[in-house]
């Protein structure tokens, strides 16, 4: 890191030729270092934890000093030295902006959005001097009526227009990101903080509903951490596309994508699973306001952003993030306890067909991130598990395991609670091992043993044990279908079904093998990932008919496969299998006695309440 500095960095964006999505930019540096200033672009963005590289959109650089071209040298990737000057120094340059999501930049006639972390340039030893941003309207007849949504300080610009704006430092500068163009723009207020919503891109939403839910969920956020962190306002940017899915967290905004269907639509009855899950990514961003932003792994804080900043502690920075953004909407009544529980339901399916989760640990799973979570190919499912599936549901675990064991006074709320006391309020690094120990205080037992084998060791977690005892019966089924994703059954699930033990998609009206999981049939007769089944036993097999032909057969009997491999065709002998117990259904239990429907009510409905007498 550098040194305290006063002297600001200057730095200017304009979306100058949308047409070609390039943003030109520059850095101006007054007192460039002696020995030659240097440059560099991170390599990833905080909240994503994969190496972008974001330096290879830069497609033009050149730096000047008193009216003269520099000389400019590439150290590395991502790093840049300039000849020694006096100053001002300036670097220009050009970044090509063409990724539509959360993470980066995209520019067209349309919109503009970009992340700092794709394109301002770190002076190198500069690092906490305050920064100056000047951000200019695009040229000529595309700019219309564009204007700004972020929650950069204002200097000299006005409010949600084109203008001067300012950060404390780097750091501070590259966690506001930038929508600009035509926006609808909508405010409710949470924690007495406005909260405003900006939706770009065409769409026909209920912005008075979608602002009283979003009121509700982030209200209860609010309530279980006791106070909203230090802010004027918070911003949901909103980029609405045909079939779009992902948001990523900011310390006082969240830029989110979702699909046009997901938004409420006026005179929409219930809550679509649609806006359920546009609901639940919008609660998952904004609980990162405390976890994350605020409360932050030791690893990360700060984080280096030219390389790997691993930490085994993602489970509960992700994954305990994952088990409150579906719960939210429970406590505030958008949705009921058995659609809960159906989302829970859905988790635990997605947990128990990863073959991963026996050998790869939730602490492992967490280090890994960034070269095996976000780099994954056919066989991860088979190898990795999850951080945040199998961290929700460790959170759920947790939480009940806490609640058991102090007899309801306390529980996971109560743990992030003191852990925004602790680490958050003032914010200061969470160390390796420390949410453990701080659980088992809360708990008021020592819960090292429960650490032990489902955090560090691959132990398949207690939900079958706890959740009875909170009036939620615990069942495991065959897959209905291929698209049967947990929950209620779609048909009698007793119904007998085979299955190849893999996954897979459509490819010019045959079916190309995706994963092939340990021990299934595909696997054992010798198929691959990649593979186009074109035949079994002689009939012509599509992607749609596949699964009505399989139920042709029963489970152990033995069939021909005929599949291209690259361009050969081969020919396999496969003996089918009866489709896996992997798939879970979550009931409310009617039979529950008081004490347990206590128990579950304080738990789905949340609070910090009195203990539950036995």
């Amino acid at each position: 890191m550098g040194t305290a500095s006063t002297t600001p960095i200057l730095y200017s964006v304009m979306a100058a030729d949308p047409a070609a999505h390039l943003f030109e930019a520059s850095c101006t540096v007054q007192d460039p270092s002696p020995a030659g200033q240097r440059f560099l672009m991170p390599a990833w963005i905080p909240g994503s934890y994969k190496i972008r590289e974001f330096a290879r959109n830069i497609v033009q650089i050149e730096a000047c000093s008193g009216g003269r071209r520099m000389e400019l040298v590439k150290l590395d990737k991502h790093t840049w030295q300039c000849a020694p000057c006096d100053g001002p120094l300036t670097l220009r340059y050009q970044v090509y902006a063409w990724e539509l999501s959360v993470r980066s930049a995209h520019l067209d006639q349309q919109h503009g959005f970009f992340n700092g972390t794709s394109l301002f340039l770190l002076p190198v030893g500069k690092e906490t001097a305050p920064c100056i941003v000047d951000i200019r309207p695009p040229a000529g007849e595309v700019r219309g009526n564009w204007r700004i949504a972020t929650t950069l300080p204002r200097k000299g610009a006005a409010p949600y227009r084109f203008g001067t704006y300012q950060a404390q430092n780097y750091q501070e500068l590259i966690d506001h990101p930038v929508e600009m163009g035509e926006f609808t723009l909508a405010t409710f207020e949470a924690g007495g903080v406005p909260h405003d919503v900006a939706i770009t891109g065409r769409h026909r939403t209920d912005l008075e509903r979608l602002c009283r839910d979003l009121q509700q969920i982030c209200e209860r956020h609010v309530e279980l951490f006791g106070a909203l962190p230090r802010m004027e306002r918070y911003l949901f940017l909103v980029m609405v596309t045909g079939d779009g899915y992902g948001g990523l967290e900011h310390r006082s905004s969240t830029a989110l994508l979702c699909s046009r269907g997901d938004l409420p639509r006026r005179g929409m009855a219930g809550t679509s699973e649609g806006y359920r899950r546009l609901l639940g990514l919008c609660s998952h961003e904004y609980f990162h306001l405390w976890n994350v932003k605020r409360i932050t792994p030791a690893a990360l804080s700060p984080c280096d952003l030219t390389r790997e900043n691993h930490t085994r502690q993602l489970w509960a920075f992700e994954g305990i993030t994952s088990y409150y953004d579906d719960l939210a909407l429970c406590r505030t009544g958008i949705i009921s306890a058995q659609e809960s529980l159906e989302l829970l339901a859905q988790t635990v399916t997605r947990l128990l067909r990863c073959g991963g989760r026996h050998k790869q640990s939730l602490a492992e799973s967490s280090f890994d991130a960034w070269t095996r979570f976000y780099l994954q190919d056919e066989n991860s499912p088979n190898t990795i598990v999850s951080y945040y599936t199998k961290g929700a549901l460790l959170a759920l675990a947790l939480d009940l395991t806490i609640r058991l064991s102090s007899n309801g006074s306390r529980s996971l709320d109560h743990l992030m609670r003191e852990l925004w006391k602790r680490f958050g309020e003032e914010p200061r690094g969470v160390p390796e091992g420390a949410i453990e120990k701080l659980a088992s205080d809360i708990a008021g037992t020592d819960l090292e043993e429960f650490f032990s084998r489902y955090l560090y060791g691959t132990e398949d977690l207690p939900l079958e044990e706890l959740l009875p005892r909170f009036g939620v019966e615990f069942t495991l089924r065959r897959a209905c279908s291929v698209d049967d994703k947990g929950g209620t059954a779609t048909r009698d699930p007793r119904h007998t079904r085979t299955v190849l033990g893999a996954t897979y998609t459509g490819h010019e009206g045959m079916v190309r093998l995706a994963t092939l999981f340990d021990g299934g049939a595909a696997r054992s007769a010798g198929l691959a990932s990649g593979d186009l089944i074109c035949a079994l036993d002689n009939l012509r097999v599509t992607p749609s008919g596949l699964e009505r032909l399989l139920d042709c057969y029963r489970p152990g009997e033995t069939v021909t496969v005929h599949a291209f491999r690259n361009d050969e065709l081969h020919q396999f002998e496969l003996t089918l299998q009866e489709a896996p117990m992997d798939t879970c259904q979550l009931i409310l239990s009617d039979g529950a006695n008081e004490t347990i429907r206590a128990r579950r009510s304080a738990w789905l409905e949340g609070g910090f309440g009195k203990p539950v007498q036995e």
